[in-house]
Formats: C-alpha cells, sequence, structure tokens
C-alpha cells in the first residue's frame, strides 16, 4: 500500500527554506518565497528557474503569484510586486510596522496581515493603503475575502457589501469581519481559546472555518457572526484547512487528517499514516494530498480515506504544496521544490456541478514549523 512516488524533477536553487508555495491562475508559473530573502519564478511545465526576485531585505514570509504579477512579503515589514517576465520589482508597499505574514490578492486589491496587529488593504496598481483594520489584540495571521457579488442584499449589508468583507483570524484567539469600504469591524468571532492558525471561506453560504491551536475547527456565519458549529475531535493544534464539494479536511499536529461535513460537522474520516505533524493539504481530482513534518508528501482517495502513494525525497517539514495536471509540487523547508509524477492514481467521478460550484474556496493557511527527526534518503 502506497507505493513510492516518482520526483520528476528536484529544485534546490534556494539557499534557504521555502515558505510558501504559489501557482498561477493559468497553471504556466510557480512562485517560490524562501528564507533566503528571495523569490523565485519557475515553470510549471519543467521546474526551469526562469527569474530569481531579489530585494527584499529579510526572509521572504508569503508569496501569491496572479498570470501578470507576482506579489511577495517579508519579515523586512513591506510587500513587493514583481513583473513575472523580467523579474523586475514594479513596487514596494510600505506601511507595516512588523513582519508582513500573509498577502492576499483578489478583486484588484491586495490585502496584508502582520505582526504589527493590523491588516491593511492595498491598490495593487498605486501600492498605497487604502484602509487599514485595527482591533486585533495580537499578531493577525491569516486572511480571507468575502467578494460584493457574494454578499446578500440585505438592506443592512449594503455598506458591507460595497467593497466585500475581509476575515482574519489572530493570535489573540478571535476572528474578525471587516467591511473593506469603511474598515470598521463587522463581527467579532469569538469562541476558541487559542491562536487561530488557519482559516477558510465558503463565500457562497458566507461562512467562514477556523482551525486553532486549542485543537477545533470551528464554522461562523460571518454576516451574522454566530457560531454554527465546533469540530472537537483532534487532539492537537488544527494547521490547515482545505475545503472542496461540502467537506472540511482539517490538518493537525496530531498527526491526522479529519474530513468533516461542512453543513452538520460530522466527522466522517480520519487520514492516518503521518509521523509527523500535518503541515499542509490540497484536495485535487478525488485525490487529497497531504504534506507533513516528517518529510513525506502523501496522495489519499478522499473518500475511501486509503493511503495511495508516499513521496519521499524531502529532508524537513514540507510547508506548501500544489497540484496542476498530473504533477504535484512540494515546497520544503529544506530548500527544495520537488515535482512528482501523479498519474497512476485512481481518478474519482466527476462531483455534482452545484457542489463543485461552491465549495473549491481557496486555501489560506498558516504553516507550523516542524521538522524531521533525521534526514531522509532520496527515493
Amino acid at each position: 500500500m502506497g507505493g513510492g512516488g516518482s520526483a520528476l524533477r528536484v529544485c534546490a536553487e534556494h539557499r534557504g527554506g521555502i515558505n510558501w508555495l504559489s501557482l498561477s491562475p493559468d497553471g504556466q508559473r510557480l512562485l517560490t518565497g524562501s528564507e533566503d530573502g528571495t523569490a523565485r519564478l519557475w515553470s510549471a511545465a519543467d521546474g526551469q528557474c526562469c527569474a530569481l526576485l531579489q530585494g527584499h531585505e529579510s526572509y521572504v514570509t508569503f508569496c501569491q503569484l496572479e498570470n501578470e504579477a507576482a506579489f511577495t512579503c517579508s519579515a523586512d515589514r513591506t510587500i513587493r510586486k514583481w513583473d513575472v517576465l523580467t523579474g523586475q520589482c514594479l513596487l514596494v508597499f510600505r506601511g507595516h510596522t512588523s513582519i508582513v505574514n500573509r498577502i492576499l490578492v483578489a478583486n484588484n486589491q491586495l490585502f496584508s496581515s502582520s505582526y504589527d496587529r493590523t491588516a491593511r488593504a492595498w491598490s495593487v496598481d498605486a501600492g498605497q493603503a487604502s484602509q487599514e483594520f485595527r482591533g486585533h489584540r495580537n499578531c493577525v495571521l491569516t486572511l480571507a475575502y468575502s467578494a460584493p457579488r457574494d454578499l446578500p442584499g440585505a438592506p443592512f449589508e449594503e455598506e458591507a457589501a460595497a467593497g466585500g468583507l475581509l476575515v482574519t483570524g489572530s493570535t489573540d484567539g478571535t476572528a474578525k469581519v471587516w467591511q473593506v469600504a469603511s474598515g470598521s469591524c463587522h463581527q467579532t468571532l469569538r469562541g476558541h481559546t487559542g491562536a487561530v492558525l488557519c482559516l477558510v471561506l465558503d463565500a457562497p453560504s458566507h461562512t467562514a472555518f477556523t482551525g486553532s491551536t486549542d485543537a477545533t475547527v470551528r464554522a461562523w456565519d460571518i454576516l451574522s457572526g454566530e457560531q454554527l458549529r465546533v469540530f472537537r475531535e483532534h487532539q492537537g493544534s488544527v494547521i490547515c484547512l482545505e475545503l472542496a464539494n461540502q467537506h472540511v479536511y482539517s490538518g493537525s499536529a496530531d498527526r491526522t487528517v479529519k474530513c468533516w461535513l461542512a453543513d452538520t460537522g460530522e466527522r466522517v474520516r480520519t487520514f492516518t499514516a503521518h509521523r509527523h505533524s500535518v503541515s499542509a493539504l490540497k484536495y485535487h481530482a478525488g485525490t487529497l494530498f497531504t504534506g507533513s513534518g516528517d518529510a513525506r508528501a502523501r496522495a489519499f482517495d478522499a473518500q475511501s480515506g486509503a493511503l495511495q502513494r508516499v513521496f519521499r525525497g524531502h529532508a524537513l517539514v514540507i510547508n506548501c504544496i500544489q497540484v496542476h495536471g498530473q504533477v504535484l509540487y512540494t515546497a520544503s523547508h529544506d530548500g527544495a521544490l520537488r515535482l512528482w509524477d501523479v498519474r497512476g492514481l485512481p481518478r474519482a467521478p466527476p462531483p455534482r456541478p452545484a457542489a463543485a460550484q461552491r465549495s473549491l474556496s481557496r486555501l489560506f493557511s498558516n504553516k507550523v514549523g516542524c521538522a524531521a527527526a533525521a534526514p531522509l534518503k532520496p527515493a
């Protein structure tokens, strides 16, 4: 069970661990952000490095790749926008007073979160801050955005709908919902007893799912602020979340992934076999891919929970994974980007169209660093 996966390519040009990996919407390029203070653009087809993005004065914490531009944020308190063809820096966004943890580009705006306890909204083209969201009592880790078109037209929501809603998660144990147009706090989501590490948003149902160091996942109505459900079976911090086909997948420091029904909170499946914390999740075509502190990636049948394949070769924790076509991309604290052949994995039947349209939410999760006890032999 779980035969070894073959690595198509190992990209080891970074001189420090890779903290994040982003795939362009068109699937043509990859972007990595590293502890070495640089970001790199890669061809998704063959793993060739296309551009080296240099300019940050400290490590790169996170990155997002769009078809026309790349965005990075750093411990140097800045965000940068880059030309994807030339690798030149186009804009520097200055204003945060501490490490920038996350960025999110949506609706022609850039949102950011920071250890300075704020989140901010910026003009993507001008590089100027258009809004500051202040109210958390500790650092802001994670972000999600609901566009105006996803919000109902009730009279009391008209102001919120004008610019959409931003949802933030913090180490102060709360998540907050902000009106982007006004900068005011719309709701504070209280209930967790530990830091909120990860967050996913099902925009059509205006439901946020948060994962915490208190070992729970919680579902919230972002319009009313009501806590809808609590998912309680984990025995360790919830590090990452994925939402797919009306199921919530949660990866934990307890070395498991659990699958829950999004609308009821019922736990329907547990994925085991990890030897360390589960640090990354990605659902693709009926397969659940996981990355772990044991330096391995794994492929599970999402419906049965069966382990299908193990991908060995990294030496340290896998911080991020992406999948496109028949290739799995893994980025690790060992500094390597690896491309893996996933051909031969069973293909699930397509989901019902309504469920598919609702569920393919973007993953915004906070990684927790952990390392394998000893380097593992490459495959």
